[in-house]
C-alpha cells in the first residue's frame, strides 16, 4: 500500500513514523511534510490545503489511501477533492468536518442532539457580546468561531477581563481565525481528557484516549496554546469511563451524524472536562490531536495503515490494530516565543535529532515546524511513572545538546497533574 500523509507537524511526522512500520504499507509519503516525514519518504511540495494539485499527484503515484492531518485541509474540503477522484481517504469532509471548523455549529449540533456540553451564548458583535455579559457571573470562556490553530480560545476569571477580551477582538478586528461571530461559554470544573473515536460512516468506534497540556507553563499558568505535551492512557479516572464516554457522547453523536445526513469518515476528537456528574463536550476535533497523536502511535500494535485503509472504504476493521497497555509520555520543546510568535530561530542547529531514538531507543523524537513547536520527545514504559522519567531525561539530554542555543522551552509538569 502506498499512503499519503497531509499536514507538515509533530503530529504527521508521528503519523508517517507509524505507517511506515505496518506490514502493509509499501511506500510512505508526505505533503508538504518535515524533516521527519522526510526521514522515511518522499515529501511532496503541495501545500495541505491544496486539494485539486494532491488529487492529481495521488493519481499520477498510484497513492492507494490518504490521511488528512491538520484542520486546514479538511475545512478547505481536500478530502471532498480526493473522494471525487475515486481515492481512499481518511479524514472526513468539509461538511462534517464544521463540528470542528465552526464551534457555534458544533455547540447547535451538540444541543439538538442532547450532548452534554457547558451553557453558551452566542454573539455576533461587540454590543451584542458586552450586552450578554451584563447578565454574566463568574469566568468566561471566549471562543472564536472559526479555525484559530489552537489560540482561538480564552479563559477569563471574570466578567471584566471577558469585557476586555471582546474590545479587544472586535475593536481591532483581530478575532482569530476571522470572521465576526464568538462563542461565550461557562467554565466547566473538572479534568481535561481527550478521546478519539473511529467513524467509517456508518459507525463511531471508540479507539484511544489521553490527557493534554494547553497552558503554556507550568501548573496550567500561562496563554492557551496548541498543546505543550500529553500521556495516554489517562490516569486517574473512573473505571467505568470509556462506558460514561461511549453512551453520553459517541452514541447521541453518531444518531445525529446520522440523522442530519452526514457520513463521518476518519477521527472524531472529543475534548472532554470530566465533572462531578460525568463527561462534558468542551469541543470537538474533526482530526488526530497534536501533540495526542505523538504518545498514541507508540501505543499502537498492528497494522495501522490497513486499519485506517478499512476506515476509508467505509469496512472498519478493528483487528486490524490495537493499543497496548503500556504507558506514553510525550513533552513538546517549542521556541521561546510560542505561542505569542512561531516565528522560526535563527540559531536552531540542524543536528536537532530528526526521527530518531534518543537514550538508547528509550525515547522517540517527532520533528514539528520549524517555528513554534519544534520537537515532541516521547518514551514508551511500562507505567506512567516511567515513561514520564524516560521522557525527562530525553528532554534534559537534548536540552543540554542544543536548547540553549536554539532558545527552547519545554513545561516541566507534564504526566504529573
Amino acid at each position: 500500500m502506498r499512503v499519503l500523509v497531509v499536514g507538515n507537524g509533530a503530529r504527521e511526522d508521528a503519523l508517517s513514523w507509524r505507517l511506515a512500520a505496518s506490514p502493509s504499507c509499501e511506500a510512505v509519503f508526505a505533503s508538504p511534510g518535515n524533516a521527519g516525514t522526510a526521514s522515511r519518504g518522499e515529501n511532496w511540495n503541495i501545500p495541505a490545503t491544496n486539494g485539486k494539485a494532491l488529487s492529481s499527484r495521488c493519481q499520477q503515484e498510484a497513492i492507494d489511501l490518504v490521511v488528512l492531518g491538520p484542520e486546514t485541509a479538511i475545512a478547505a474540503g481536500v478530502g471532498d477533492r480526493l473522494r471525487d477522484a475515486g481515492i481512499a481517504t481518511f479524514g472526513p469532509d468539509r461538511s462534517a468536518g464544521r463540528l470542528e471548523s465552526s464551534k457555534i455549529f458544533a455547540k447547535r449540533f451538540m444541543e439538538r442532539h442532547e450532548i452534554p456540553t457547558a451553557r453558551a451564548v452566542i454573539v455576533h458583535s461587540l454590543i451584542g457580546g458586552l450586552k450578554a455579559l451584563d447578565e454574566w457571573s463568574g469566568a468566561c470562556v471566549i471562543k472564536a468561531d472559526g479555525l484559530a490553530s489552537g489560540k482561538g480560545v480564552v479563559v477569563a476569571a471574570g466578567v471584566d477581563e471577558a469585557r476586555e477580551v471582546l474590545r479587544e477582538w472586535y475593536g481591532s478586528n483581530r478575532i482569530p481565525g476571522g470572521g465576526a461571530d464568538v462563542l461565550l461559554e461557562e467554565k466547566l470544573e473538572g479534568r481535561e481528557l481527550s478521546v478519539f473515536a473511529i467513524g467509517d460512516g456508518r459507525a463511531l468506534y471508540p479507539f484511544a484516549s489521553a490527557c493534554d497540556y494547553k497552558r503554556a507553563g507550568d501548573g496550567d499558568t500561562g496563554p492557551n496554546t496548541g498543546g505543550m505535551g500529553a500521556y495516554s492512557p489517562p490516569h486517574g479516572f473512573p473505571d467505568d469511563l470509556d462506558e460514561q464516554v461511549r453512551t453520553r457522547i459517541i452514541a447521541p453523536a453518531l444518531r445525529g451524524l446520522l440523522t442530519e445526513g452526514e457520513r463521518y469518515i476518519g477521527v472524531l476528537y472529543c475534548g472532554l472536562m470530566w465533572t462531578p456528574s460525568g463527561p462534558y463536550v468542551i469541543e470537538f476535533n474533526a482530526r488526530f490531536g497534536d501533540p495526542e497523536t505523538q504518545v498514541l502511535m507508540p501505543r499502537v500494535n498492528g497494522d495501522f495503515a490497513a486499519f485506517l485503509k478499512s476506515v476509508a472504504d467505509g469496512a472498519l476493521d478493528p483487528a486490524a490494530a490495537s493499543l497496548s497497555d503500556r504507558a506514553c509520555v510525550g513533552v513538546v520543546l517549542a521556541t521561546a516565543d510560542y505561542p505569542a510568535s512561531s516565528t522560526p530561530p535563527a540559531d536552531l542547529p540542524s543536528e536537532i535529532p530528526v526521527g530518531q531514538d534518543v537514550l538508547g531507543q528509550s525515547a522517540h523524537v517527532f520533528r514539528g515546524s520549524s517555528g513554534g513547536r519544534v520537537l515532541t520527545v516521547t518514551a514508551l514504559a511500562d507505567d506512567l511513572a516511567s515513561a514520564h522519567s524516560k521522557a525527562y531525561e530525553a528532554v534534559d539530554e537534548i536540552m543540554e545538546r542544543f536548547g540553549s542555543e536554539a532558545g527552547l522551552k519545554f513545561r516541566r509538569d507534564i504526566a504529573t497533574v
